[in-house]
């Protein structure tokens, strides 16, 4: 299993245990991922840590100082 942190800029718009699917965006040198409908966004991953699938389920859903944090898990191999 693979697991990757969003970023979420309000609270409520995803639950724990929700199947969500994502859009790949392409830099010049990373990849970044959005949840869909434009729910959440990740950080960039380089080339080589391209996410495979397209859906996932959320595991959690964190509030830290910094904002809301969405972990969702992949049904792949993490490198």
């Amino acid at each position: 299993m693979r697991r990757m942190e969003f970023k979420m800029e309000r609270p409520g718009l995803l639950t724990v245990g929700q199947t969500v699917t994502v859009t790949e965006g392409v830099l010049p040198s990373n990849y970044y991922y959005t949840i869909d409908p434009s729910l959440a966004m990740s950080g960039n991953y380089p080339f080589n840590r391209q996410l495979k699938s397209r859906s996932g389920i959320v595991k959690d859903v964190v509030e830290n100082p910094r904002g809301f944090y969405v972990t969702v898990e992949f049904d792949e191999e993490d490198k």
